[in-house]
């Protein structure tokens, strides 16, 4: 019982000292979606030289979508004219940071972290993509037969209702199952894990680095999520820069998202992707801890109970943090699984409504591009997402499942088929 009392005062010790930034983040992350859609910023990847490059990285930074959101984000800037180097920045800096991320990582880490992290994912982006733009000649994408519509020019009484509902709706529900996976682990290691154990028995930079990168590339959790494992792992000694590694191989990387970068960009520019992250985490790593005062990383901090900590901002941001989350759950979860045990009429046997079934779809970015991909596609008429079971509904008089089972492909998903 006790073990169970000091698990739960962890885990609130460690979201409440995330909730006062977290929120801002899901504010400014809501103003970006805002102003600057996604199908705006497309025309800055689409030269083949080494500004779209370095554009790729600059608008990669601060965007708020983690690994499984930024491959069919990546992948469609691809198939409209993006070179691969261009997309290649963009697939490595996007996930390691966002601007809730960033805002997190100074709350729990500091703002010598955060500056750090912002840098590191912006350089290997840079590296990313410069080395793609040299070392692979084939840097024209398969263009597709379907584009993307223009992006639609919002009044301002609905750019204020987009910040709301994407910064602390969609957002929320994207990284809430992350944040929840990130929070408990680290709350577990906290207690489990004895103080000082990486000096005591590891005590080498590269075996902690490589050991990091090792159990981080292929698994799969959100930057914002991995922040409390961080400052947990800091805590029982690990070198700042292994946490580095951590912070950056772990969003940016995991078995899924190889896979498609693979099949839809060609060996060549997996490896090079590959090659980006293995190579700048690990010497990210190292520059950090040889060159940077250890003093700067230190989080000792997060287990002291000052005033700060007790404030009355601290407790109502986790409270309203712990609202949003609780909402993120009945709204991703709950409520789905309700209405689908609710009587509903059928639509297998209306001859205007097709059900296919898609894997790979994660979040609420997954949903509103194949949403919009297929709705793009002569024929179809509208479209809907059910993110739980993967199944979806597309209603159409002439509708061509070749075109949408290829258009779903090479948006990363895997199509299979009818239902």
């Amino acid at each position: 019982m006790a073990w169970i009392s000091s698990f739960f005062g962890e885990f609130y010790r460690l979201m409440s000292e995330m909730a006062p930034f977290l929120l801002l983040g899901f504010l400014f992350a809501g103003m970006l979606k805002a102003l600057f859609p996604t199908d705006s910023i497309a025309r800055f990847m689409g030269r083949r030289n080494f500004r779209s490059v370095l554009n790729a990285a600059l608008l990669g930074v601060p965007m708020p979508l983690c690994s499984c959101g930024v491959i069919p984000t990546a992948i469609s800037f691809y198939r409209n004219g993006a070179s691969k180097g261009a997309t290649t920045s963009f697939l490595i800096s996007t996930p390691q940071t966002g601007v809730d991320s960033v805002l997190a990582t100074y709350a729990m880490l500091g703002l010598p972290f955060a500056i750090v992290r912002v840098i590191v994912a912006f350089f290997t982006g840079l590296l990313g993509g410069t080395a793609s733009h040299l070392l692979d000649r084939n840097q024209i994408g398969r263009a597709s037969d379907i584009k993307d519509s223009p992006a639609e020019k919002l009044s301002f009484i609905r750019k204020v209702k987009l910040i709301f509902t994407y910064g602390f709706g969609e957002l929320v529900e994207d990284i809430v199952k992350w944040l929840l996976i990130g929070l408990a682990f680290a709350s577990v290691l906290s207690l489990v894990i004895p103080d000082s154990f990486f000096t005591t028995y590891i005590g080498n930079q590269w075996i902690e680095m490589l050991i990091v990168l090792t159990a981080s590339v292929p698994l799969y959790i959100c930057a914002t999520g991995s922040i409390p494992m961080a400052a947990v792992l800091l805590l029982k000694g690990i070198s700042p820069g292994a946490a580095l590694v951590f912070l950056m191989a772990g969003p940016a990387t995991n078995v899924a998202t190889m896979m498609v970068i693979s099949n839809s960009m060609g060996k060549k520019a997996f490896f090079i992707y590959l090659g980006a992250i293995v190579g700048g985490a690990l010497l990210s790593g190292f520059f950090v801890n040889t060159f940077l005062p250890a003093e700067w990383f230190q989080v000792s901090h997060l287990h002291e109970h000052n005033h700060a900590g007790s404030s009355w901002i601290t407790v109502a941001a986790a409270i309203l943090l712990s609202g949003l989350m609780l909402l993120a759950i009945w709204n991703k979860w709950i409520h789905p699984m309700l209405q689908s045990k609710s009587p509903t009429m059928s639509t297998s046997e209306n001859p205007y409504f097709t059900t296919i079934s898609v894997g790979g779809m994660t979040c609420n970015h997954c949903k509103a591009t194949v949403e919009k991909n297929i709705s793009a596609i002569e024929g179809v008429d509208e479209v809907t997402v059910d993110l739980n079971s993967g199944n979806v509904k597309v209603g159409g008089e002439n509708i061509d499942l070749d075109r949408i089972g290829m258009r779903v492909k090479e948006l990363g998903y895997e199509f299979k088929g009818k239902i």
